[in-house]
């Protein structure tokens, strides 16, 4: 994990690149380095993301999906304000699912394998305008979702995945209800907070629950583990 040496002012978005592939990371280093309105602070392989919520960045720019959903979750444990930080995943597959868990994840621009070197900066500045960057036909997705959500149509969950609950996943569900953080969380039961994290991850898609709050409100839902 490197600091880039910078002369960031407040007008350009801060930047951290945390790409696996050594030579893409490279790359897109510095194409954004050309760039007068982008200012690069940061670069990491995925694996390195928890170091990035302690960089002055907004705007970080990676390729890996599992990556992009620990960091939200790492900005939940954090208290960050939603959009605290935007989130560009590239080379990404034109999947519906992949697309609308990158969603769930807090993610703002999603651009597939095929985007050039114009569409990643453009996506990197919308997003850090406000905006949201994503494939038309994906899009398209998103906006279905939503209607299915607000005409009561049955989603994802159902009783049968809350029975498919492991009982370390019950004990850290009861847990987050609590309002405990990972790394509390991990302390209690002897684990890694990454480890948590991972079983935080998979609770909620198990359920079909779009944050934390949302899971532990699924739960009660179905008046299982007598959370409160």
């Amino acid at each position: 994990m490197k600091a880039i040496a910078s002369n960031p002012t407040i007008d350009r978005p801060q930047v951290y690149v945390l790409v696996e592939n050594r030579l893409v990371r490279e790359t897109l280093i510095r194409l954004f380095q050309e760039r007068s309105d982008l200012c690069v602070v940061g670069q990491g392989r995925s694996a390195e993301a928890k170091d990035v919520l302690n960089s002055q960045c907004n705007i970080v720019v990676l390729d890996d999906l599992n990556t992009a959903s620990l960091l939200g979750l790492s900005l939940l444990d954090e208290f960050k304000p939603p959009g605290a930080m935007g989130v560009v995943l590239i080379d990404m597959q034109d999947d519906e699912e992949q697309f609308l868990e990158a969603v769930r994840s807090g993610v703002s621009g999603y651009l597939l394998s095929n985007a050039s070197a114009s569409d990643i900066i453009s996506a990197v500045l919308a997003v850090a305008r406000g905006e949201a960057v994503c494939p038309p036909r994906l899009c398209l997705a998103l906006f279905r979702r939503v209607a299915q959500t607000a005409s009561g149509k049955p989603g994802q969950i159902g009783r049968g995945s809350m029975h498919n609950l492991t009982i370390p996943q019950q004990q850290i569900i009861s847990l987050v209800a609590k309002g405990l953080t990972n790394k509390e969380i991990a302390t209690q039961l002897n684990l890694s907070e990454f480890t948590i994290r991972n079983h935080i991850h998979r609770i909620m898609k198990q359920l079909g629950a779009e944050s934390r709050y949302e899971m532990v409100k699924v739960v009660n839902a179905f008046g299982y583990f007598g959370l409160a």
